[in-house]
């Protein structure tokens, strides 16, 4: 679906534009041509091929999704993709990507597979025409920077879920052990996604600020942005890297608590035995009935047995609760 197309000429909107006239503008000086796609059909993706005559493997690459974070250079043209990523209200993680084809005078960015609203992109370009002016260069940076600053997003309520699941930790363990565990893993394969779409997309950008560029982003104007950029990407991987760490030793605090509860238990039920046990062993010997138990002839031998049993099964009682066993 075509969301966008528009011609730009130094810094400002010339024009909306039909596909069919992308080639017309493209001839024109100083002008680049901006469209962006949304889940496109093989026959739109066949027609921006033909208006910016794109390569059949970066085209095939659109038509397969999932593809890992990349930049490909294609002539005169840099093939960008980067995984977007999207935290759904039921906590659920939507895996998108977006693809975009870098030429001299046109970018072309097609979004596949996720909500992610990409106007205010556009509408932050508008407003600074002095950088707009520098034409596609500029807009791959915005857009690859909107998607970095929703990898915050993602991972500031991700923090928040880690905070919340400390505090179930050391308050309901008993009852939620195995439910705190499950949720923590599941939060940790969150994080990990994560980190796989940040981790290849700061190395494909990191020598965006520096050294060789690619030939359509050759000009220097926008080392300081690359390179903010390339900060970004690791300020997002540093606190990635914290929180895999926190939620590792968080589910080894958990696994630890269910174990300490399950050795209290353990020892109550022990306790127990012993006490039962004590009683079970004198009703076994005084429940024989041999003749020859002294016990049997005495007129006080049954309130003794009782006696007996009760008070012994007092004193390990007493001393059970006395070492914290009951």
């Amino acid at each position: 679906m075509l969301i966008n197309c528009v011609a730009y000429r130094d810094g400002l909107k010339l024009a909306e534009i039909t596909i069919d006239e992308i080639s017309d503008y493209l001839e024109k000086d100083d002008v680049f041509v901006w469209v962006a796609l949304k889940d496109p059909s093989d026959k739109e993706l066949s027609d921006m091929q033909r208006e910016f005559n794109l390569h059949d493997l970066a085209i095939e690459d659109v038509r397969h999704s999932n593809q890992r974070p990349k930049k490909e250079e294609y002539g005169d043209v840099l093939f960008s993709v980067a995984t977007l990523i999207t935290r759904l209200p039921d906590k659920e993680l939507q895996i998108g990507e977006i693809d975009i084809f870098t030429g001299k005078k046109f970018i072309l960015s097609v979004r596949k597979n996720s909500p992610q609203d990409f106007l205010g992109v556009r509408g932050r370009c508008e407003r600074e025409p002095h950088l707009l002016k520098l034409g596609s260069r500029y807009v791959l940076y915005a857009l690859i920077d909107f998607v970095v600053d929703h990898y915050f997003d993602v991972l500031s309520d991700m923090e928040v879920d880690l905070d919340k699941l400390e505090n179930d930790v050391f308050t309901k363990t008993k009852t939620l052990g195995r439910t705190n565990v499950e949720t923590l893993y599941y939060l940790k394969r969150q994080v990990s996604i994560l980190k796989h779409a940040c981790v290849p997309l700061l190395e494909k950008f990191a020598n965006f600020s520096g050294g060789r560029l690619p030939p359509v982003l050759d000009g220097g104007e926008l080392n300081e942005y690359f390179r903010d950029l390339q900060d970004h990407l690791k300020r997002v991987v540093d606190r990635i890297d914290t929180l895999e760490s926190a939620l590792s030793q968080l589910i080894q605090v958990n696994l630890s608590l269910v174990t300490i509860d399950e050795t209290e238990i353990t020892k109550r039920l022990a306790a127990w035995a012993g006490i039962f046990g004590l009683a079970t062993s004198f009703a076994g010997i005084w429940g024989m009935n041999f003749e020859g138990m002294a016990e049997l002839q005495w007129k006080y031998g049954y309130e003794l047995a009782l006696v007996t049993i009760f008070g012994g099964c007092g004193l390990l009682y007493w001393r059970f609760k006395k070492i914290k066993w009951l």
